[in-house]
């Protein structure tokens, strides 16, 4: 049986500039070749919720399961992984050019706590399946209240 690699952690610490992120994405739609940094792109992604289990799945076709990692907290989600670039013939001109390459990485903040001892991950056809079960309610106790 082969894994995905799957790490728990506290806190995902720094996750960029949102306005940097913001500036890069607005001149990326006028030209996909701009980029202030390392060339990332943003796979689609969908999220739903039941009451047993949060589903995430993430849309990466031509993506090895080697180069895709992913690391969970107590409240978000990381995806990350890398898509390497097709090379064409070194006679060939480019007529059109949108299929995104490159590193990539989607942070999805949780609606739910969940339970790190009972998460799985599948990948099949370009699709990555993750799937989190919720941690129980927390019961509640009454407590009587003594006289004096």
């Amino acid at each position: 049986m082969e894994y995905i690699k799957i790490r728990f952690l506290d806190d995902f610490g720094h996750i960029g500039s949102k306005f940097e992120k913001t500036i890069e994405d607005m001149f990326r739609s006028m030209s996909p070749a701009f980029t202030l940094a390392e060339r990332t792109w943003k796979p689609p992604m969908d999220m739903n919720e039941t009451p047993e289990e949060v589903v995430i799945v993430a849309e990466i076709p031509g993506v090895d399961k080697d180069d895709l990692e992913v690391e969970i907290s107590s409240k978000a989600v990381r995806i990350q992984g890398n898509r390497i670039a097709r090379h064409c013939s070194s006679d060939a001109t480019y007529r059109l050019a949108e299929i995104q390459y490159g590193r990539f990485e989607r942070v999805l903040f949780l609606p739910a706590p969940i339970d790190p001892e009972v998460v799985s991950a599948a990948y099949q056809n370009g699709l990555l399946e993750i799937r989190l079960a919720k941690q129980p309610p927390e019961k509640t106790h009454k407590i009587p209240i003594q006289d004096g």
